[in-house]
């Protein structure tokens, strides 16, 4: 009986069923045989969105999509090539030891090659992802997060990869744990986040932004200025704004901005552009008298966000526009525009004539 594979295994230029799926850096997955034709005749844009490539864009092995592929009927419809056949295929195993985990790190801080390996081989990073998810035993959790880290570090191939493997999902539970492993799963998020199609798919899922939040709000130290980071990260892209403030990311901010944070004020700045961000910053009791005093005695980085985020409140709610003239904030203002330069005198500048509307 022939085997119905469906839709998605298929590659959108041949319509085959993929052997060597790749994904492209517009987020769409292609036969590696039939993209690698389509940019060997001259194509500069996505076959599917039709938007422009780099010039040269980089074809990141999925090997998520690859192992559903090759398992899904008993013979697939080729046979599916092992990526870096050469390689030790003992190297990394689970479980692991601390032994062998703590080898993979040190090599791979010194060696691009076998942080190529890493990320390219399916088997590899399912590993690493496996243990960063279970704290049993902590050591392996730490260790691998760290190698994680590394290769999330090596470039935006590597960071599509480690996306399409699964790394957000299995991210997430480290977290939850708390101290330096939650710390080193935001750093990780943080990285790969960068890449604007992982920006999208981190911010889309429904525990990603939430898990970020849960930190900013319950933990310590570095693991909470770390979401916070991750925050930044993700909140430039607008959609994930509105996530971040439904998950409570405000109250969390202005908390850690009482802390000396100016990360956690440019994250404020980022959340007052959209609606909820602005009615969350209203129901903080003392808000506004917070980023007055920020603009007043702060450092320069978090006067000129501050500057930012008072000035679409005040365009957004005429009584507070009251309240800020009644603190004496439009002459030091005034002040900025004659003493600062750059963003903050920008700032500044829009927050007086905002004043005078």
């Amino acid at each position: 009986m022939e085997v119905e594979f469906p839709d998605d295994f298929r590659c959108p230029i041949s319509l085959e069923v993929m052997s060597d799926p790749v994904i492209l850096t517009s987020g769409h997955t292609f036969d590696r045989s039939s993209i690698q034709r389509w940019l060997d005749s001259g194509n500069r844009t996505c076959p599917v969105t039709k938007l422009p490539l780099p010039p040269h864009p980089r074809l990141i092995p999925n090997h998520a999509l690859r192992n559903l592929i090759s398992n899904f009927a008993p013979d697939p419809p080729s046979k599916l090539p092992s990526c870096h056949s050469a390689a030790d295929p003992q190297l990394l195993s689970f479980p692991s030891d601390a032994a062998t985990l703590s080898a993979a790190f040190r090599r791979a801080k010194l060696d691009a090659a076998f942080r190529r390996y890493l990320a390219d081989s399916g088997a590899a990073s399912s590993v690493l992802l496996r243990h960063a998810a279970s704290p049993d035993p902590p050591d392996l959790q730490e260790l691998s997060l760290r190698v994680l880290l590394l290769l999330s570090l090596d470039g935006d191939h590597a960071r599509v990869g480690l996306a399409a493997d699964g790394a957000v999902d299995l991210l997430l539970p480290a977290l939850r744990c708390g101290g330096s492993v939650a710390a080193l799963a935001a750093t990780t998020l943080t990285s790969l986040a960068v890449v604007d199609v992982n920006k999208c798919s981190i911010g889309a899922h429904p525990s990603a932004i939430p898990s970020l939040v849960a930190v900013l709000r319950d933990g310590k130290g570095r693991e909470r200025r770390e979401a916070a980071t991750a925050l930044f990260v993700l909140c430039s892209l607008p959609e994930n704004r509105k996530r971040a403030a439904i998950s409570g990311a405000v109250p969390a901010l202005a908390s850690l901005a009482s802390l000396g944070s100016d990360r956690a004020v440019e994250v404020l700045g980022m959340l007052v552009k959209c609606s909820e961000g602005r009615e969350a910053m209203k129901r903080i009791k003392g808000f506004v008298e917070f980023i007055i005093g920020i603009i007043k005695g702060g450092s320069l980085r978090a006067t000129e966000h501050a500057l930012v985020i008072l000035n679409f409140l005040c365009c957004d709610d005429k009584n507070i526009i009251l309240e800020v003239r009644k603190q004496g904030l439009v002459e030091i203002c005034i002040n900025l525009m004659n003493e600062e330069t750059g963003k903050i005198r920008e700032n500044a500048v829009e927050f007086v004539r905002t004043m005078e509307m």
